[in-house]
């Protein structure tokens, strides 16, 4: 018998907890790290990381995989970009617990917070369970390259308990609440991580309807939370932007129903998203000062940053844009995108097109909110912070180089500068528009944020938007541009870098086997060339079932990530390898 089942060698080890680093050696038997130092034993496999760095494999607390976790093995793209454990039911969207009937209620409600194709979800989720325990035990049965751990999520509970009842904006009953705090307790003695809920005007159905728990009283919420007392594990976590569509300042009401969730969980840890928006510029600092109070009278909570903008991506492939409200567009949006760019290839379709106003696209029977009809109204306003990210994404740039510069330096209007870019790459192209965190045209407030001592990183989305979003690829944008490529202000370490993707996530979910390079931890680990590391320019790729389609950025650099002893990626490619797991809480 030899004394490792994998060893690391020479490499430039970050411990996870923001020291600096070591160059050494780690020795893995049976799954975990057995020893840090000399390793003098043999093995059966070495890896030799001389000039590279060797870390903690990352966890990404926001992520919405769990539809495709049941069907998908491979859990790209989060693995491609070093993520070795996901915490999956963000925002209060989930499929358990449910019944039959209301399998539909929960792929509609998917479909429209999350921009997920409610034909892909119908064919690949094999629904082979109703109660979360039997969703957690049917998941741990399936293969995977990584780690992942389930939330409760409070659409679907709302659903079970309170069935037609819940998507009718009816309140909940003291017996309702009663029986979803009974689910929520049972599913963390099962090993649920957390709960969570959405509190946003942006949510909705793919049939235009509010979320189930959007509406929910400060009762329900503080009701459910106790489910958490006397636990010893257990995380609670919310999206709220204060209903910015409604009229009046709506912040103190929803702050006060926050803080008595967060509160009703008897001192378990609290997160909540953090983020600028430019119609609420200033809410930010509001939401970090009620945090800051909220914690100095002893409230455990943190608030959930990204390391760059929540953007949204536009392209004749994608969800949305600003051509999707013109009648002339719309007469063709069904056609193949080959065929498409043909008909808006054809000079006099374009002049046509240009001359007609946009039709409104929010409204009753659609999940469009009503803020893209306000920003697609603005367009000169879009198109000053939207840009071209070229081959080497670059998503700090400056007002210099828009699109609406663009136009601008060319002589036409901002409309035919989009519709001209569209139709290169045959239709391929892809623009981005920051749609948060940056208002001041530059990434100031979103190191503010990071450096927060009350922040914890989040907000990926990974498995979401994926007609929209392509943020995935936070867990390498930070490496990248805040540790060594930003020209434009200050950088924090790498070994701060690395704190934030691995134990600082780790503490906070009280995932105490990861999260460090230190003997008795999970061997989750990644192996990066940081010279070579880099992020490539997002593309549409159609792989989901059904034929669907989603945004996936892949990364150069990852010489390997680690699951369990086992070497899941190796130079950027997956090898087949899938130990992942469920993470069950609390045992």
């Amino acid at each position: 018998m030899k004394q490792y089942d994998l060893k690391i060698i020479n490499g430039s080890v970050y411990d996870g907890e923001g020291n600096d680093p070591v160059i050494t050696n780690i020795g893995i038997k049976g799954g975990e790290i057995c020893e840090v130092g000399e390793c003098e034993g043999e093995s059966v496999q070495i890896i030799d990381a001389k000039g590279h760095i060797v870390t903690p494999g990352f966890i990404d607390l926001h992520t919405h995989y769990d539809g495709q976790v049941s069907w998908d093995s491979e859990m790209m793209p989060s693995v491609n970009h070093g993520v070795s454990t996901v915490v999956m039911g963000s925002c209060g969207v989930g499929f358990a617990p449910v019944r039959a009937e209301d399998r539909d209620k929960l792929i509609r409600l998917m479909e429209g917070v999350e921009d997920i194709p409610g034909t892909a979800l119908a064919e690949g989720i094999t629904w082979d369970w109703e109660t979360l325990p039997e969703y957690m035990d049917s998941l741990d049965e399936k293969p995977h390259t990584i780690d992942f751990a389930v939330q409760v999520t409070h659409d679907p509970l709302r659903v079970y308990v309170m069935g037609d009842r819940a998507v009718c904006n009816s309140e909940a009953t003291a017996e309702d609440i009663a029986e979803m705090r009974r689910l929520t307790r049972e599913a963390l003695q099962a090993g649920a991580v957390g709960f969570s809920t959405g509190r946003s005007d942006v949510h909705r159905s793919a049939d235009g309807e509010w979320t189930p728990s959007s509406e929910a009283s400060a009762e329900e919420l503080e009701g459910i939370a106790g489910a958490f007392k006397d636990l010893d594990h257990g995380i609670l976590q919310a999206v709220n932007d204060f209903n910015l569509e409604r009229e009046g300042d709506q912040f103190p009401e929803e702050w006060s129903i926050i803080e008595r969730f967060a509160r009703g969980a008897g001192g378990r840890p609290f997160s909540l998203s953090l983020m600028q928006r430019d119609f609420a510029p200033q809410q930010w600092l509001r939401i970090i000062s009620e945090a800051e109070r909220m914690n100095t009278e002893g409230v455990d909570i943190r608030l959930q940053t990204a390391p760059r903008g929540i953007g949204v991506t536009l392209g004749l492939q994608c969800t949305f844009h600003p051509f999707i409200g013109f009648p002339s567009y719309k007469a063709i949006s069904h056609l193949s995108l080959s065929e498409r760019v043909e008909a808006m290839r054809d000079p006099e379709f374009k002049s046509r097109l240009l001359t007609e106003k946009m039709e409104r696209l929010a409204g009753d029977g659609t999940p469009v909110p009503p803020i893209a009809d306000t920003l697609l109204s603005a367009i000169d306003f879009v198109a000053s912070k939207t840009f071209l990210l070229g081959d080497q994404p670059s998503y700090e740039q400056t007002q210099e180089t828009s699109v609406l510069m663009m136009a601008k330096q060319r002589g036409v209007s901002t409309l035919e500068m989009i519709y001209d870019i569209m139709l290169e790459d045959e239709g391929e192209a892809l623009l981005y528009f920051p749609m948060y965190n940056y208002t001041e045209m530059s990434f100031d407030n979103v190191l503010t944020m990071m450096q927060h001592p009350l922040s914890i990183m989040g907000l990926s989305d990974g498995g979401a938007h994926v007609g929209t979003v392509c943020d995935s690829s936070f867990s390498t944008y930070l490496l990248t541009h805040w540790t060594r490529d930003r020209s434009r202000g200050s950088k924090i370490t790498l070994q701060e870098a690395v704190r934030k993707l691995t134990s600082d996530i780790a503490d906070y979910c009280g995932m105490n086997d990861r999260g460090r390079i230190e003997v008795g931890q999970k061997a989750n680990i990644n192996i990066i060339d940081m010279e070579r590391l880099r992020l490539h320019a997002p593309k549409m790729i159609q792989d989901l079932p059904a034929g669907g389609q989603r945004l996936l950025q892949e990364a150069e650099g990852y010489t390997a990530v680690i699951v369990a002893g086992e070497v899941v990626l190796a130079d950027d490619q997956l090898t087949g390898s899938t130990p992942g797991r469920l993470v069950r809480a609390g045992t």
